[in-house]
């Protein structure tokens, strides 16, 4: 199954990436031409964008790059993060798996050529039976030969560590709001429109190699990101963190 609305946001991000805040991107009309999708299929896509601050849409001007966002980092990169495996038993279902080529986008964030073989996996998170994430995987194809579906429904990292002999090191990941199409929704069984997490992840081996970028869709009304946080006196002179809201993540991947 191919999620349209994944392809579509993939090649407006792609187009975003080649322009500054406040220019413009090409009229629906035009982007609907070039990927050969529905107006309501593209609106679905840059609905998403708009509301999670990366598109503006100006009524009778059309669709402009948003401004640049503030950025917090949640902890500081000379500190070892580490988390807790979240609870629950957690299961994956494949949707997708097919080997595509990076492209421009991806290609800039797994440092490779946008000629290069990725394998892509769409997969279902469950925990205890009920889905919580929607996750579309990116992975270099000449770092896992042999990977099958299997392989991502039994455990991924493992995987990596003991067929492939790549030991993950650490990871860069953003995380911010949005709201689910009607596709997503239906798989992760809750209403359209609901709220989520998004999480954009590029994870690095040893040697610093990228190894895998993920874009993540969890469940709004089902997962919480709690941090623990080191204090101490003399503080900058900033508000502290909601650590309702913000947090450490490793734990949950697998």
């Amino acid at each position: 199954m191919e999620l349209k609305r994944e392809r579509v946001r993939e090649h407006l991000l792609a187009v975003i990436d080649g322009r500054r805040p406040g220019d413009a991107i090409p009229s629906e009309r035009t982007l609907c031409a070039t990927l050969g999708v529905s107006r309501p299929t593209l609106r679905a896509a840059v609905d998403e964008l708009v509301a999670t601050g990366v598109l503006v849409r100006e009524h009778g001007r059309g669709m402009f790059v948003a401004p640049a966002k503030i950025t917090q980092e949640l902890v500081a990169e000379d500190h070892a993060a580490g988390a807790p495996r979240s609870r629950g038993s957690w299961t994956s279902t494949v949707l997708e798996f097919r080997t595509v080529r990076a492209g421009a986008r991806i290609g800039r964030k797994l440092k490779l050529s946008p000629a290069a073989e990725l394998v892509y996996v769409a997969r279902l998170r469950h925990v205890d039976g009920a889905p919580i994430a929607l996750e579309h995987l990116h992975v270099p194809a000449d770092l896992v030969p042999g990977l099958t579906p299997a392989d991502m429904e039994s455990g991924f990292y493992a995987h990596l560590r003991e067929k492939c002999r790549i030991r993950t090191a650490h990871a860069v990941q953003s995380i911010e709001p949005t709201v689910l199409s009607e596709e997503e929704a239906e798989l992760l069984g809750v209403p359209v429109l609901s709220p989520a997490l998004l999480f954009d992840r590029i994870t690095s081996d040893t040697g610093g190699r990228p190894v895998e970028y993920v874009r993540s869709l969890y469940r709004g009304d089902r997962y919480r990101i709690v941090s623990r946080l080191a204090l101490s006196d003399g503080a900058a002179d900033h508000p502290a963190p909601d650590v309702s809201r913000t947090g450490a993540w490793w734990g949950t991947v697998e």
